[in-house]
């Protein structure tokens, strides 16, 4: 039996029957506060768990999250939905298609959701062949055209099996979450239990998490254990992509503060990265926002809306990098600035809301997690960040993008917040380095050209100091290394490298050409002579230093011989300096 584990999410307007039609799948009532007992309408999350029995030996533990319907709690829906891989889409017949059926609709578009199974509930009421072609003709030109419609009732329950084998046959074509050992537990739920301590749950995407692991909890990065994990009650040695995983972290708080967890925290292991609160982005507003629509209204530079990633929402500023707006069925490249850090991957997706939480305007896909850099005004720049908005599983593009956009970066940190594997931006390196794209030395790796002309600005400065301070070993590493003082140390350390593994050697605390011999100049002869002869005079108690550098040349010439001694033959001068230095 092959065991597969996938996230099936709820969406549709309120009261269309969402949270009865879990109860009847499943056998749990995902519906847990007393208030939603109360006013009989889903508020929070809720979650369940169905195994259903596929083709060819196949099993799905199913993790099933529902998510309130009325336009109240939307937030709360796209904390939800977030990491699915299968929408179970309700309209009731009573109604029809609603405004929060569409809005939720957008916004399943926007995070990249592109399978659904269509549930017509409350199909005892009837109108079901003019409600399946109304539902038919609303989803034409979307992701869902040719998804099934299954007519259920939970009141006579007709319908229910059906669902269910529809569900199944799209989870048989289906491929679950890949394991790229970046795991990330976007955490919606955080609680205390008694004697246990902290509680966090969250859908599991991109890895692994084990017993007794060390975590990092994002974006406040701090470390912390990870004691137990269960997924739906039972206990687990390690927990899978597409899970619905629960862990204790026993040695942490509750609440906003630093070293302190709560809903929109991510669950992470150590070097994946860091943090950041600007992101370059692609922006999209939907093609199906009508003119009189609030959210249809162009976004325009300064913009201020609230970010849905993950289980998380933030404040944030738009700059858009090349319209003055964005209007419906666009779409922009963009910078987020945002009111606090976020954890999130290139190809991570997202949702926009406006200022006063009531219209979803927009959604986009994350084309820079790190957008702190100014890197976004050139039109170069802006094409490669639109090379990924337009092959976004192409890794040897991502790879060469992500290059050419920084210069030279640490080789473990090339797409390090990707969801690309370890695996598959090494394969991809090593092409572009056998076709002569980029080079890799010592840790480093660059775009080709841009190596090539940070190695010519080093070769001509010490080409210049051998034609200009012939007697010199070579030019300092100091001077070398404030002449190229915008590379980091990784940088610099690396370029040396490479000069002296071809036509350069290091002496001591200088660089030089090998064919280079420090010899000193006519102009200094003259200053030569007298220094030798100062010394000369006093074998046994040599002149002090600063009695023989008298003017610039001498100075020169002192260097020199301070250089070259370890060269030369003539023994008592060699004693002499050395004294003289002492």
């Amino acid at each position: 039996m092959t065991e597969k584990h996938f996230i099936l999410a709820t969406a549709g307007h309120v009261d269309h029957g969402k949270s009865a039609l879990v109860k009847a799948l499943s056998g749990i009532d995902p519906d847990r506060l007393p208030e939603e007992k109360a006013r009989q309408i889903t508020i929070e999350l809720g979650f369940a768990q169905l195994i259903l029995q596929g083709a060819n030996e196949q099993r799905f533990h199913v993790g099933i999250v529902d998510v309130p319907g009325h336009e109240d709690f939307v937030r709360n829906m796209i904390a939800g939905v977030g990491s699915m891989d299968l929408a179970l889409f309700v309209v009731a017949a009573d109604d029809g298609w609603m405004p929060q059926t569409e809005e939720h609709l957008q916004i399943l578009t926007y995070l990249g959701v592109d399978r659904a199974v269509i549930a017509l509930t409350k199909s005892d009421l009837g109108k079901i062949d003019s409600l399946a072609e109304q539902i038919r003709n609303q989803l034409r030109n979307t992701a869902f055209e040719r998804s099934p419609i299954i007519p259920t009732s939970v009141r006579t329950g007709e319908g229910i099996e059906n669902l269910k084998r529809a569900l199944a046959s799209e989870f048989s074509a289906m491929q679950p979450q890949r394991d790229i050992g970046k795991p990330r537990l976007f955490v919606d739920r955080a609680f205390t239990l008694r004697g246990i301590g902290t509680v966090v749950t969250g859908t599991l995407t991109g890895g692994q998490l084990h017993r007794g692991q060390s975590v990092v909890v994002q974006p406040q990065n701090f470390e912390a254990r990870l004691r137990s994990i269960q997924s739906h009650g039972s206990e687990l040695e390690s927990a899978q992509p597409g899970m619905r995983t629960a862990i204790n972290l026993p040695d942490v708080a509750i609440g906003g503060s630093a070293n302190q967890i709560k809903r929109g925290d991510v669950i992470t292991v150590v070097d994946l990265g860091r943090t950041s609160s600007t992101l370059g982005v692609l922006l999209e507003k939907s093609p199906r926002l009508r003119p009189k629509d609030p959210a249809a209204r162009p976004l325009k530079n300064g913009t201020s809306v609230y970010l849905h990633h993950g289980t998380s929402r933030f404040s944030a500023k738009i700059t858009l990098l090349e319209h003055q707006s964005a209007e419906p069925s666009n779409q922009t490249l963009a910078k987020l600035k945002l009111e606090s850090q976020t954890f999130a991957f290139l190809g991570d997706r997202f949702v926009l809301r406006d200022g006063s939480e009531q219209h979803t305007i927009a959604g986009g896909v994350v084309l820079d997690p790190d957008g702190e850099q100014e890197k976004f005004r050139h039109a170069e720049q802006r094409k490669l960040l639109m090379a990924r908005a337009t092959e976004p599983d192409d890794v040897d593009l991502c790879v060469r993008s992500e290059i050419r956009l920084r210069g030279f970066v640490p080789i473990q940190a090339v797409l390090r917040k990707s969801h690309f594997s370890s695996p598959e931006i090494a394969e991809a390196l090593l092409r572009l380095q056998r076709s002569n794209e980029i080079v890799v030395r010592d840790g480093i790796v660059a775009n080709s050209q841009a190596w090539e002309v940070l190695r010519s600005r080093a070769s001509l400065l010490i080409d210049n100091v051998h034609k200009k301070n012939p007697e010199r070993a070579g030019l300092d590493l100091s001077a070398l290394r404030r002449a190229l003082r915008d590379q980091s140390p990784a940088v610099f350390e690396a370029l040396i490298a490479d000069l002296c593994a071809s036509n350069f050697t290091r002496k001591e605390s200088a660089i030089a050409r090998n064919s280079h011999r420090p010899t000193l100049p006519d102009e200094l002869q003259l200053a030569a002579i007298r220094i030798r002869e100062a010394l000369s005079q006093k074998p046994f108690d040599p002149p002090a230093r600063r009695e023989i550098e008298s003017d610039r040349h001498a100075r020169q010439v002192l260097r020199f011989l301070l250089e070259s001694r370890r060269s030369t033959n003539a023994r008592t001068l060699n004693s002499l300096l050395d004294r003289m230095q002492r």
